[in-house]
């Protein structure tokens, strides 16, 4: 039995917050930011407005694509750093707020990796058998832990939530190979202290760009394709020298590359399946592409899988 996915959703708050705003609460300038980073804007959530919240309307939207009602899914996982309190999980809201009452639920902590370990794992349960259709959602509300006075860290982040149901597909559709990795001696570099985002930017930055190049042509080679194969790639939205690194070692064109990082900053688990479900509705992914979709994050964590589009 092979695991794909059915259908996506995403969600992005009202409030935007441009570059411009930014250079009336900290000493930076538009041009520093969209030169080094390709963010010219990200969304930013309401008060009264938290990851849960979030990651309800991504996953109705995402249930609507794929024809199923919450009462189908056998397990919801959602991909966060930031929930709403340390329990009950976000996923256990959702799965009450939904109405999914024969599913299980829980988070998952990979930060911006988060949702690449979601449908990884979500692939094992459907192709053991276990469980039909899985819920995997990254969501997070990153502007609650940003330190609005550091001017290298509160440019980068946005707050918003995408998701994926996953289920059984054809034999020649779904997901093909996967990597997933970690790092704990590099945690040190993205780390979250005194309730505020850290970051050591020139090690991230070395790791990254080392790393999603790498892992995406591993997941591509594993899969038995060429590099030139691949129809479109979804990398995590953190900064577009980063994602034009993975774009130049794959070989593949400009518009082959999805991009929003302009639109919602570094969103952090949510990033890859907003930018999978943007590419979707664009009607950028059609059936039978060879999609890839490759993250990294805090811990150090990473991981990519390469799938072919379709039910």
């Amino acid at each position: 039995m092979k695991a794909g996915i059915l259908g996506t959703g995403h969600y992005a708050p009202e409030k935007v917050l441009t570059n411009f705003d930014m250079e009336k609460i900290v000493d930076t300038s538009d041009e520093w930011i969209r030169t080094r980073t390709g963010i010219e804007e990200r969304r930013i959530a309401s008060d009264n407005e938290d990851t849960s919240d979030l990651a309800y309307k991504a996953a109705l939207n995402a249930l609507n694509e794929a024809e199923l009602s919450a009462e189908d899914l056998d397990l919801i996982l959602v991909a966060t750093v930031t929930p709403d309190q340390a329990f009950p999980t976000v996923s256990c809201i959702l799965q009450d707020r939904l109405g999914a009452s024969k599913a299980a639920a829980m988070d998952i902590s990979a930060a911006c990796a988060g949702f690449m370990y979601g449908v990884i794992t979500a692939k094992q349960f459907i192709e053991t058998g276990a469980y039909k259709h899985v819920l995997i959602i990254g969501a997070d509300k990153l502007s609650k832990i940003t330190d609005w006075t550091d001017r290298n860290t509160c440019v980068l982040f946005g707050d918003g939530a995408g998701a994926a149901v996953m289920g059984p597909v054809s034999e020649d559709k779904g997901i093909l190979s996967f990597e997933l990795g970690s790092d704990g001696s590099g945690g040190k570099h993205l780390a979250q202290e005194n309730e505020h985002i850290i970051m050591n930017g020139r090690e991230v930055f070395k790791f990254a760009v080392r790393q999603m190049p790498e892992s995406s042509v591993n997941v591509v080679e594993k899969a038995g394709y060429a590099k030139e194969d691949v129809d479109y790639l979804i990398p995590h939205q953190a900064n577009i020298r980063i994602m034009e690194a993975a774009r130049q070692r794959l070989g593949i064109d400009p518009e082959k590359l999805a991009v929003n990082v302009n639109k919602y900053g570094n969103t952090s688990a949510a990033s890859i399946p907003i930018a999978l479900s943007e590419g979707v509705k664009e009607g950028k992914i059609k059936d039978n592409d060879l999609v890839v979709l490759v993250g990294f994050g805090g811990g150090l964590t990473w991981g990519a899988v390469a799938l072919k589009w379709g039910k």
